[in-house]
């Protein structure tokens, strides 16, 4: 017999004990909203680690050519190094902590390469290659080696070496030298000078059999030739010339602020000096002859010969006929001048014979040989200019006003530029010192806001991404796993006190009569008018059958 009787203030079932029942036990709509709550919670703590164990990042390599950078990529990817791209990917950058360590394993790889190739090409020549062909290897091989040998200078960044190699024949006189151009370009702000330039020069002819130093030819990144002859360095001031011509000009205005500063104070002076030098280079040499002169003047014999003949022969007057014949003879000398002496007396006759008697004498003369160099570099012209600002002074009630200075400080202002600088007038230098207030525009400080400063900036920009990260989180864990959790966790709602079921379940006292109203239902139902007639008649077995339901004991 069917013994079931509707209630109106039944309780509920038991629900399950356990968590995962009772997880198990909520709606549909429910599970949905706690399991995507779950996996987005997990997604966001797995992005908050990945992102907190990269730490980091330094440039592995930088300037990379694209096929050196392939190669390092793809070996980064073989030893599970991360990597990344920077500067449109010519830079490779890896976790700071592992830099050191890739680079020495690409290296021992043979890693980057390098876009220039050398000898090694010879290492992988083939079997039954043409003689055009390996002239040209080699060819490409040392222009390689060459601009290894170039690029490894301090300020060359980057070089190019073209050999024209002329093929050889067996007629020597119409056989070519060979020539070669160099392309470099310098890192800014550096230069070579012409001991650089001289030495790429020999470094290039020397490693070529045959070639002259005036077939190499050297330019920069802008085109400029920067190897030549003589005609070509005359053109105008080299590197070197224009480099000296600066260090004068910083040196005289070095003087002038030296001389100056402590009169008119600091930033109360502007200099400027230029400088006119003379690099060309004269040469000339003088002879100049010279007599002995003076009576101290002393006298060199460079050769002397002399000549005596005698012989005899009859008596023969000699002498000058006239009046001096009379007079007795006078000793014979030897003038050293062509000085006239007088006339000798005519002599008697001699029968001893006659003699002849010849003197040459040469004497040296003086000669002197003046070879003279015009020392380059010298100072032509000197002008100066100098601009001194007007004297601050400050009255009894502390106002500051600008005055002009005086004339007479204008002229000892210029007599102390005149000196520092070794003034010459003959030489047409030119100082000019003026005396004007100078402009000094106020800057104004802005004070940014916090949240422009880059300090903050940055800040933010670092924790960005872990903040968005652990918002997330928190909207998910309180807007879908909280309350999943708190419906699930919950307990059953206990029976009202003063309850009908309250009272026969706990107590042992009869049922009370019903008060609440009658349930309507079909008069023809059979099961619910025995219901009803059984809870009339025999309330306490209607209270036993209920006590049953609630315990969960079988009807």
């Amino acid at each position: 017999m069917d013994n079931a009787v509707a209630l109106p203030n039944a309780l509920p079932l038991a629900q399950p004990a356990g968590f995962g029942a009772r997880i198990a036990a909520m709606p549909a709509k429910a599970k949905f909203s706690f399991a995507l709550g779950v996996a987005a919670l997990a997604a966001v703590v797995i992005a908050m680690t990945m992102w907190s164990s990269q730490g980091d990042y330094k440039v592995l390599y930088a300037n990379l050519s694209d096929k050196d950078g392939g190669a390092i990529i793809a070996a980064l990817s073989q030893m599970n190094v991360p990597y990344r791209h920077a500067d449109g990917g010519s830079a490779i950058l890896v976790p700071a902590s592992k830099v050191h360590d890739a680079r020495l394993k690409l290296a021992s790889a043979g890693l980057p390469k390098g876009s220039v190739v050398g000898f090694e090409l010879m290492d992988g020549a083939r079997f039954g290659q043409t003689q055009f062909q390996e002239r040209l290897t080699f060819q490409r091989g040392l222009e390689g080696e060459l601009t290894r040998s170039i690029t490894a200078m301090a300020a060359v960044q980057n070089a190019r070496v073209h050999l024209a190699l002329p093929n050889q024949n067996g007629f020597f006189r119409e056989q070519q030298k060979p020539s070669a151009s160099v392309m470099l370009s310098l890192y800014p702000g550096r230069t070579l000078d012409r001991a650089q330039i001289a030495g790429i020069v020999h470094l290039v002819s020397s490693s070529v059999p045959e070639m002259s130093p005036k077939a190499v030819s050297v330019l920069d990144q802008t085109g400029a030739l920067l190897s030549g002859g003589a005609d070509t360095a005359q053109a105008g001031l080299d590197a070197t010339q224009l480099q000296y011509v600066q260090q004068v000009e910083a040196n005289y205005n070095k003087r002038i602020f030296d001389l100056l500063e402590p009169l008119v104070g600091r930033d109360n002076l502007r200099a400027s000096v230029t400088a006119d030098l003379d690099f060309s280079q004269t040469e000339a040499t003088a002879e100049e002859f010279q007599p002995n002169q003076g009576a101290n003047a002393s006298i060199s014999i460079r050769s002397q010969q002399t000549t005596e003949q005698n012989g005899s022969g009859a008596a023969t007057p000699a002498g000058v006929p006239g009046a001096a014949s009379n007079q007795p003879p006078l000793a014979a000398t030897a003038p050293l001048t062509g000085a006239s002496q007088p006339l000798q007396a005519a002599q008697g006759g001699t029968t001893g014979g006659n003699s002849r008697r010849d003197s040459v004498t040469n004497y040296e003369v003086d000669k002197t040989v003046r070879v003279t160099r015009n020392a380059t570099g010298t100072v032509k012209r000197l002008n100066a200019a100098v601009v001194v600002n007007h004297r601050s002074v400050t009255d009894a009630k502390g106002k500051t006003t600008q005055v002009a200075l005086s004339p007479e400080e204008i002229d000892k202002l210029t007599a102390l530029v005149q000196e520092g600088i070794g003034f010459s007038k003959d030489r047409g230098d030119s100082v000019k010192v003026i005396n004007a207030p100078f402009k000094v525009e106020q800057v104004k400080e802005v004070e940014l806001p916090l949240w422009k400063q880059p300090e903050v900036i940055d800040l933010l920009r670092s924790f960005a991404a872990p903040g968005a990260l652990a918002v997330v989180a928190l909207l998910v864990f309180f807007g879908m796993i909280r309350p999943a959790v708190k419906a699930a966790l919950a307990p059953p709602p206990a029976p009202e006190p003063g309850s009908q079921v309250a009272e026969v379940v706990d107590g042992d006292a009869a049922l009370p009569s019903p008060t609440l109203p009658a349930i309507e239902a079909p008069k023809t139902h059979e099961h619910l008018d025995n219901a009803r007639n059984l809870a009339k008649t025999n309330p306490a077995a209607v209270a036993g059958i209920v006590r049953g339901w609630v315990n969960g004991e079988a009807a």
